[in-house]
């Protein structure tokens, strides 16, 4: 069994949270995080940047100047990349940078992610979460109490909307729902700071990953 600290909203001890260690992976999942790593971040492009070409350009198609006897350079269309505001050679167009991860996968980057954390002491158990007003100040206190710095990820077991609003206007601090929680999320906050009832979705989640089998 692994054990994590445990602490109630004043930051006092609250006892250990056992989790088995039959729901951790060690020994394998290290391409499943790095796939879910470039598939999540990949999948937050919009791939909607756009240049025109040579034909695109609006213009005239009419030759500058003649070709020879001038003393420049020979030229033709105006809409030439060579010219200022003309067409852009092998320029971006809107395209679509998603990919996929199967479900086997997917839950297999998780458990190995959330194991390398575990492992690292960086998983803290909270009895709940919760402010007394959806104010700023209430969560910084509570994140005061509790010990915790930016940046830092929270977690619950459902939304709760006072506690989204008080905690969004504190920088590099998020909060997410245990069956939402992604495996990018798990690597990019170096603390975590789960509810009891989330840590049994998460367990769940752990399980079903088991063996890296859907």
């Amino acid at each position: 069994m692994s054990k994590l600290p445990m602490k109630d909203l004043q930051g006092k001890s609250a006892g250990e949270y056992d989790i088995s260690d039959d729901l951790l992976t060690f020994d394998k999942g290290l391409q499943a995080v790095q796939d879910a790593v470039v598939n999540y971040r990949a999948n937050l492009r919009q791939g909607s940047a756009s240049t025109l070409g040579k034909g695109e350009v609006a213009g005239s198609g009419k030759k500058l100047w003649k070709q020879k006897g001038t003393g420049r350079a020979r030229t033709g269309l105006r809409q030439s990349p060579i010219w200022r505001g003309g067409g852009v050679v092998f320029g971006p167009k809107p395209r679509d940078y998603s990919r996929n991860q199967n479900r086997r996968e997917a839950r297999l980057a998780f458990r190995r992610a959330f194991s390398e954390k575990i492992a690292a002491g960086q998983v803290i158990v909270v009895e709940d979460l919760s402010v007394p007003q959806p104010k700023t100040r209430e969560f910084a206190a509570l994140m005061t109490g509790l010990g915790v710095r930016a940046p830092a990820i929270f977690v619950t077991d459902t939304v709760k909307t006072d506690v989204v609003r008080a905690a969004r206007n504190i920088p590099r601090v998020e909060v997410t729902t245990a069956d939402s929680l992604h495996t990018y999320q798990v690597l990019r906050y170096p603390t975590l700071v789960i509810t009891r009832a989330a840590m049994a979705v998460i367990e769940e989640r752990l399980l079903k990953a088991k063996g890296g089998q859907a």
